[in-house]
């Protein structure tokens, strides 16, 4: 069963900056890459998802531009900024100074 990603805002802005990392994607294509990368443990609900990527474009971090999908549809495609390259590099190194004292503390429970 896929965990679903809520109120885990510096958790959901990783994995979106670094979906974006691999290139331009719209917000349905950056939830199905995060479940499929993670073999299904994450899933990003739309009610997170679109307000985070509103937020993140007006913090300039992505820049969406209207494009139309493979299957013709009209999509927000969002791409990284350099400020978003620099937050992504930043949030890398927190989640694993985070994730090294998270083990820390599970190895002395």
């Amino acid at each position: 069963m896929a965990k679903k990603i809520d109120n885990l805002q510096g958790s959901l802005e990783l994995l979106v900056l670094k979906t974006l990392d691999r290139g331009p994607n719209h917000g349905f294509g950056i939830a199905v890459h995060v479940e499929t990368a993670s073999q299904g443990l994450l899933q990003i609900e739309e009610g997170s998802l679109y307000p985070a990527l509103h937020r993140m474009e007006r913090e300039k971090l992505i820049q969406g531009a209207w494009r139309l999908t493979d299957n013709g549809r009209k999509a927000r495609y969002y791409s990284l900024t350099t400020t978003g390259k620099k937050r992504l590099l930043e949030a890398r190194e927190n989640w694993k100074t985070v994730t090294r004292g998270v083990k820390k503390v599970f190895k002395f429970a």
